[in-house]
């Protein structure tokens, strides 16, 4: 048995009540990452322009659309767990997979926002991968509640204590420490949401943030898959795993694209105002 101190040790809880009220936990954390998410997004898109009630508009439709996304690749990993119709929509009890509602928002926004300049879309979604970093670190509290995205028996320092309570992932046995990815994903995302803001802060070209988001999570998420042990697996790797290779490759070339545009631009910019400058003529 592995030791109590070699993780960290805290009990599972599925729902908090509150007198009569039952709050589930996962539902809780999702809810509470959706508002907190979208208002940090609204709130940076306005300091470049976009008006609140888009960003908030064009996150709304897109939430929806990502959580159809990320429980349908949830189930498609998870088929051993589907019993019945009503287990493809219990999202209730856990089971969404983050890289399939990122990737099916990220193709169907050009269609929301297909009227827009290029450069407005663009910061759009720089504003809204720091608010999906945002809510997306609140919401793994919810998975870390109920006892998701479990790995095996390990040593590392930072893995999960079962102390107890019921797990979505089980059964596990009480004092041993476990890898759990949810808690892994919680802790990396910190980093990456603070040089999200240092690029937002050297107002980096429309785009960079965004890639640069696309490839940090990708590369660290499937690091993190590998401890995962529960997710159907196909020549090794899990499902997200090889969302996550097309996710970071996408953001290399968001990036790429990114400053291309930006360093063409500066050059028309200056050759226009090279042109335009005062001309000088000779008298004799």
């Amino acid at each position: 048995m592995m030791s109590v101190t070699a993780g960290i040790p805290f009990p599972t809880f599925a729902a908090i009540e509150i007198g009569p009220l039952r709050l589930m936990t996962f539902g809780l954390f999702v809810a509470i990452g959706v508002i907190v998410g979208i208002y940090v997004a609204a709130r940076r898109n306005q300091r470049y322009g976009i008006p609140r009630s888009e960003t908030e508009k064009v996150g709304l439709i897109l939430v929806g659309i990502g959580f159809v996304g990320a429980r349908l690749l949830w189930v498609v990993t998870h088929l051993e767990e589907i019993q019945s119709p009503i287990d493809v929509i219990a999202v209730w009890d856990g089971g969404l997979q983050f890289t399939g509602g990122f990737v099916t928002a990220v193709l169907l926004a050009p269609l929301l926002t297909r009227k827009w300049p290029k450069d407005r879309r663009w910061e759009l979604l720089d504003g809204a991968v720091l608010g999906l970093a945002v809510g997306q670190m609140i919401g793994r509290l919810g998975c870390v509640a109920v006892g998701e995205h479990l790995g095996g028996p390990t040593d590392f320092f930072l893995g999960w204590t079962y102390t107890g309570g019921t797990v979505v992932e089980g059964p596990l046995e009480v004092g041993v420490t476990y890898h759990n990815a949810a808690l892994y994903e919680f802790l990396w995302l910190i980093p990456i949401i603070l040089v999200l803001l240092y690029l937002d802060k050297r107002n980096v070209p429309a785009g960079v943030m965004a890639g640069s988001f696309a490839i940090m999570y990708g590369v660290a998420r499937f690091l993190t898959d590998f401890v995962r042990i529960n997710d159907e697996k196909l020549y090794g790797l899990t499902g997200a795993q090889y969302m996550t290779i097309l996710l970071t490759l996408f953001g290399i070339w968001v990036v790429w694209s990114s400053l291309r545009r930006h360093r063409e631009e500066t050059a028309t910019a200056a050759a226009a105002a090279g042109t335009s400058g005062p001309s000088t003529t000779s008298e004799s």
